[in-house]
């Protein structure tokens, strides 16, 4: 069985998916633009505040079920530019205690918005 979870501090779906999928004791998240939630705006700005506010709606979305950063296992980033890889890590780091969760890191060649960061996660609850 899966649940949608959902919140109104994070960017709504602009697709036909949804904000995180509850299944059994995993909290699967969709990868989270540099959206601001109250307008859907992209975020402007270099890759560190994009990444602080990809960072804030997948808090949001976790906060939703009941979870938090330290619940999460996985994640995969995608970037626009590899470039951009140091500033994001540094912004990254900051929302994870250790163990951090395993990780992987690709550029892709366009991202959705032309944003220039997303980030899923998958979390155990």
């Amino acid at each position: 069985m899966r649940n949608a979870i959902s919140t109104k501090d994070a960017p709504q779906a602009i697709g036909p998916y949804s904000q995180g999928i509850r299944a059994g004791n995993m909290l699967f998240v969709s990868g989270q633009g540099h959206l601001d939630p109250d307008t859907g705006a992209l975020v402007t700005g270099d890759v560190a505040t994009a990444t602080r506010r990809v960072m804030d709606n997948i808090g949001a979305i976790l906060k939703a079920a009941g979870a938090s950063f330290d619940h999460v296992v996985r994640t995969t980033v995608y970037l626009a530019d590899m470039a951009d890889f140091a500033a994001m890590n540094a912004v990254y780091g900051e929302y994870f205690s250790a163990p951090a969760p395993a990780r992987t890191t690709i550029q892709a060649a366009r991202l959705p918005r032309d944003m220039r960061v997303e980030i899923d996660v998958i979390a155990v609850l």
